[in-house]
């Protein structure tokens, strides 16, 4: 008896016998795959190059799934997921134009970082427990004699907003920043919100931030430390130790942004990659001949970091902290020429809201050697970004 003929389900493909003869060679492509892919991890870990637990085992952070979730994130770092990881990237940039899912792309050569457009849950009360922690940080260099003052740095999606395309930046950001510089005023707190300042000079200059790059331009990080220094002599501090900084030379050189390292494509032959920028790059020299003027204290010419707090005897009295964005584009160079200053720049790439504050406070430089004035730079991305990971400790 001949069985009726029963038609495969719409949108599926029937299996043919090619399909038969093939599936043993693709079973043993994806064999090999992760035999090679579990020998080169084992060999990575084995010399140390790679750590499945950088946070270690304990039992607690076990039942709240804090060791699994380590293990898969540094799993990924593994030399065959991460170089598949790579060329996954560079496909499907080159092939579709895509960038992750942490790069969007707004008008034609600009790209923005996805978390400055990430809509948090709870933003209020995240923004409440940011301002919380200033209150605690502002009282603990009090009992120390420190101000301080608080530096939000604006989103480049709100500055450069005319060159975000098609992508959407959510109204309710409008006054994410103003809002909580004037609720840090309300309490006390010496706080400076930078959106003004970029804004107008935007207005008259072509850009204040970079293409392919989450910071600032040169240009434009000039004309923050500008209202920086500003307000730090507005707050009665006097700068030391005393020294003047002149322009050495400033040339313009191609730059790969950091939007193109965080999308994964940076690998690609440059003609393949987005748009790099030309930016603006200056040096620095210390103008000896005031240096050596009746009443100026000379000073070496070296730029202060952590390991110089230690066995100087003449201090600076400011310190910055805060993240990249204290770290590119010389903004503590621009702010140390403005105020005719040395200034300790102690901020860290990658440190959102707390990273380099907390590594300040327990640092032997914060309890032996307290300066004057601490400025806290702080993005305003980060501002309603869930604090459960990244709060004062």
């Amino acid at each position: 008896m001949t069985k009726p003929y029963i038609p495969p389900e719409a949108g599926l493909k029937p299996i043919t016998d090619r399909d038969r003869k093939a599936s043993p060679l693709a079973g043993a492509c994806f064999a090999l795959f992760i035999v090679i892919g579990l020998f080169s991890t084992l060999y990575a870990t084995s010399f140390g190059k790679l750590n499945l637990f950088p946070k270690g085992i304990a039992w607690s952070p076990f039942l709240q799934g804090d060791v699994s979730q380590a293990f898969a994130l540094a799993l990924a770092d593994a030399p065959v997921p991460s170089s598949a990881a790579r060329v996954e990237r560079g496909v499907s940039w080159v092939v579709a134009g895509d960038l992750g899912p942490r790069v969007r792309r707004g008008a034609p050569g600009w790209l923005f970082l996805g978390d400055e457009l990430t809509v948090h849950r709870q933003p209020q009360r995240n923004a409440t427990q940011r301002k919380v922690d200033v209150l605690k940080v502002q009282k603990t260099l009090s009992a120390k004699g420190i101000k301080l003052l608080v530096v939000v740095v604006p989103d480049k999606t709100r500055i450069e907003a005319s060159q975000l395309g098609m992508l959407h930046r959510p109204s309710r950001y409008a006054q994410r920043a103003s809002q909580w510089v004037t609720d840090l005023n309300s309490s006390g707190i010496d706080a400076l919100d930078l959106t003004d300042t970029l804004a107008a000079f935007k207005q008259k200059h072509t850009a204040a931030f970079l293409k392919s790059d989450s910071h600032w331009t040169e240009q434009g990080a000039q004309a923050a430390a500008i209202a920086v220094s500003a307000e730090v002599l507005r707050l009665k501090i006097t700068p030391s130790p005393a020294q003047t900084w002149v322009v050495d030379k400033r040339i313009d050189s191609r730059r790969s942004g950091d939007l193109i390292r965080l999308a994964g494509v940076d690998w690609l032959p440059t003609g393949l990659q987005p748009e790099q920028d030309i930016a603006q790059e200056t040096s620095f020299k210390v103008d000896n001949r005031k240096n050596n003027a009746p009443g100026f204290s000379a000073q070496s010419v070296v730029s202060t970091s952590t390991d110089d707090l230690f066995g100087d005897t003449d201090l600076p009295n400011i310190v910055v902290i805060g993240t990249s964005y204290s770290r590119t584009s010389n903004f503590v160079a621009f702010i140390e020429k403005e105020l005719n200053a040395k200034v300790a720049n102690l901020a860290r790439s990658g440190g959102d809201f707390s990273g380099a504050m907390n590594a300040y406070l327990s640092s032997v430089a914060f309890k032996k050697t307290p300066p004057k004035l601490v400025i806290w730079e702080i993005p305003e991305r980060v501002l309603q970004q869930s604090a459960s990971k990244d709060s004062i400790q």
